[in-house]
């Protein structure tokens, strides 16, 4: 809500909502080493069904489009495809639907590529050891460290309906990828489902609004590592995952540093 509706609710001064708001989402924010999962990669052992495919596999990436205020001059930046005024904020996620790491503040406009490659660049960014990757979409460079899918074959998990099982071995890979990093579509789909204000532009500078993704995320880790069970994941996720059959990275560990098409 605006704050100064908050003023009223509480009976505070709106100088003091502001303080208050600001003082918990800082702390939030400080607490980010400790809420974002360490990711590990799939070992050769994994029995998982979706997962067993991809060994040494750290999960999915992908980014989202968030609703924000902005000023008039900055609209034309943040305006995406769709003509909404949208953040881009990159996340990539665990098998388990916990953050591992989120780039949010890129405008709506900014393609998928460019952001993924700010984040590894930077000093504190997205660290993926050689010889592990992330399951990306047909948005990102298919290259070392991010594993996209065969451009030109069927790959929505709906397409398999009905019987239409794959074809080649093109698709069977395709489907196999799908299952997998639809758990990132979960992911975003039970944090906005979970904080409202995800779901609508808040009125604050887009410096806290920034600010209020990163501590939305952290505090979902919080909630999914503490809770047996979320009670806010979303079942028709759950449905669309059966698949048919059944130290931090620091500079000591190499890593990757670059974007670029791989033919490996």
């Amino acid at each position: 809500m605006k704050n100064r509706e908050a003023k009223f609710q509480f009976r505070r001064s709106g100088e003091t909502v502001s303080k208050h708001f600001n003082n918990v989402l800082n702390v939030v924010i400080r607490l980010e080493n400790v809420f974002f999962r360490k990711p590990e990669p799939i070992p050769e052992t994994s029995t998982d069904s979706r997962w067993k495919w991809f060994k040494g596999c750290l999960g999915a990436l992908d980014g989202t489009h968030i609703d924000v205020h902005v000023s008039e001059g900055d609209r034309a930046r943040y305006r995406n495809r769709k003509g909404d005024i949208t953040t881009n904020a990159l996340a990539p996620c665990t098998p388990d639907m916990q953050f591992t790491y989120v780039l949010a503040g890129w405008e709506g406009s900014a393609a998928d590529g460019r952001i993924l490659r700010s984040a590894i660049i930077q000093e504190n960014g997205l660290k993926v050891k050689k010889g592990n990757y992330y399951l990306v979409d047909a948005g990102y460079t298919n290259g070392e460290g991010f594993l996209a899918p065969f451009r030109g074959q069927r790959y929505h998990l709906n397409t398999w309906s009905s019987g239409r099982g794959p074809q080649k071995a093109e698709e069977y890979f395709n489907m196999k990828h799908s299952s997998a990093r639809n758990v990132i579509e979960q992911c975003f789909g039970v944090l906005k489902k979970r904080w409202a204000i995800l779901r609508s532009p808040s009125f604050y500078p887009i410096r806290t609004q920034n600010n209020i993704i990163l501590a939305c995320c952290l505090l979902h880790n919080f909630i999914r590592n503490e809770l047996p069970y979320d009670p806010l994941e979303l079942e028709e996720f759950e449905d669309t995952n059966n698949d048919e059959d059944d130290e931090d990275l620091r500079s000591e560990v190499e890593r990757i540093t670059t974007i670029g098409t791989s033919n490996e």
